[in-house]
């Protein structure tokens, strides 16, 4: 029977003053954990609508966690195979 993980993502969001900072926090049971930023910002020309602020820093916060996972992965298997790697799409 194949053994199945669960990896968690909490993401924190936090608006003041116009602008918004968001956290993507990766719990994957092993002991490095990556934590991915985003933020936003509200031009003063626009109109205020928290719920968009929100929804851009956090998909900058897990677009750079997906960022960092892919850089964590090239280094553990340039540490594995013994030469750099390049991970492509």
């Amino acid at each position: 029977m194949a053994t199945v993980k669960r990896w968690t993502v909490d993401v924190l969001i936090d608006e003041h003053g116009g602008r918004t900072h968001a956290e993507a926090r990766l719990h994957s049971g092993e002991t490095a954990r990556l934590t991915g930023i985003g933020n936003a910002r509200l031009n003063p020309a626009d109109t205020d609508v928290p719920a968009i602020g929100d929804e851009l820093a956090a998909a900058r916060a897990l677009s750079d966690l997906g960022h960092q996972l892919l850089v964590t992965t090239a280094a553990d298997l340039r540490a594995a195979v013994g030469h750099p790697v390049r991970l492509g799409a």
